[in-house]
């Protein structure tokens, strides 16, 4: 379909649907807000989901629309420019439902792939740990297979919407005495079971979207893994390739509206007149152009060092926008009106956060540095 036709009809069904009660939806939830009308917001994700608007870029035959990369990133672009809330089906769509694409069974892919599209089942991801952040070879969770039955024990921590999910997959180590990243297995592992304990965990935002997840012989079926047991490592850098996809245009188109709403708020409060202010507030949209141009540089590229630049760049300018915000309102940036932070203290708060999860500055740094500049490796205990 011809780019500017598709994106009118995407356009139009928004308009036509983001009324009545999913009206008020408009700009709620994200990271640092996925509390916000959690309920409703799933209710607007099956209606998408009924009109054939989930997982648009899936192939046909799993039941997507099998739209190319161009229609792809018109989609995610209007569908942040309208408004529309984020997204709660988000892991199950762009991360783990690509990856049984690509790896699952066919078996595999009839019982999950449907739920997904159909917005039935929530999926969170299981990787970090307290002793394996960003550095995901060194986890310690553990699976041994028992009559035809992984038995799983350990803890994984910043557990996205835990709380919501149905089912995790997890990165656990199969064969005991292996390291870093031999051993491991990618598991499907239902959370409304006896031997799963989720705590939400308490962020400087007040909220509590992240968890820890404990598993104390949880179980799961034995063909409940993805690829070969012991290819986990492999399994998990796809995922997080595909975190990495098309949507993050629709992301920049968010950033593009936080950075239009600061500016206008300086202008408001009188702190725009300051000259320093004003010409970081230009770097910043200079900064969210180049954001664009390497989203689109390295869109459709198969997972790689290159595509980890992504993150880092993002990162690093969403979290100097919320420092932006906070220039921009002052000095009555540093109180609190009323038990609730306003939309800007929060924007701050949680991006410092943005350059920690997802894979940390520094590891990005190192992959980009021994990877693609070639680089000695660092030193490793």
């Amino acid at each position: 379909m011809e780019p500017s036709r598709f994106r009118r009809e995407v356009a139009d069904w928004l308009a036509g649907n983001l009324t009545g009660e999913f009206a008020r939806l408009r700009g709620l939830g994200g990271p640092g807000r996925e509390h916000e009308e959690f309920d409703l917001r799933l209710a607007w994700e099956r209606q998408l989901a009924a009109a054939g608007w989930t997982c648009v870029g899936w192939p046909v035959e799993h039941g997507g629309r099998g739209l190319p990369l161009a229609d792809q990133v018109a989609f995610h672009e209007e569908y942040a420019a309208s408004g529309a809330p984020a997204r709660v089906n988000h892991i199950g769509e762009q991360l783990l439902g690509p990856t049984l694409i690509a790896f699952g069974t066919p078996e595999q892919q009839a019982r999950f792939l449907p739920k997904i599209v159909n917005v039935e089942e929530l999926w969170c991801q299981g990787y970090s740990e307290p002793g394996a952040g960003s550095d995901l070879a060194a986890v310690a969770t553990s699976a041994v297979l028992r009559d035809g039955e992984w038995i799983i024990n350990g803890q994984k921590i910043w557990t996205s919407l835990a709380h919501q999910a149905d089912w995790c997959f997890v990165v656990a180590r199969t064969e005991p005495g292996s390291q870093r990243h031999h051993g491991l297995s990618y598991l499907l592992v239902p959370l409304r079971r006896d031997g799963v304990t989720i705590r939400p965990i308490q962020q400087l935002t007040g909220t509590s979207e992240f968890n820890e997840v404990f598993f104390d012989d949880a179980r799961t079926a034995e063909d409940l893994v993805v690829g070969e047991p012991g290819e986990g490592w492999k399994i998990a850098m796809a995922t997080l390739g595909f975190e990495r996809g098309v949507s993050t245009l629709g992301q920049q188109i968010g950033f593009r509206r936080e950075l239009d709403d600061i500016t206008a708020e300086a202008k408001r409060l009188g702190t725009y007149d300051d000259p320093l202010l004003q010409a970081d507030l230009t770097r910043a949209r200079i900064g969210l152009r180049v954001l664009r141009a390497h989203a689109l540089r390295t869109l459709g590229q198969a997972a790689g060092p290159e595509v980890a630049v992504g993150k880092l760049l993002w990162a690093q300018w969403h979290r100097g926008l919320g420092e932006l915000a906070m220039r921009a309102r002052g000095a009555r940036s540093m109180v609190a009106d009323g038990p609730e932070l306003d939309e800007w203290q929060r924007l701050f708060l949680f991006t410092r956060a943005d350059t920690i999860y997802g894979g940390s500055d520094e590891i990005e740094r190192n992959i980009i540095a021994e990877r693609v500049l070639g680089l000695p490796r660092e030193a490793r205990p």
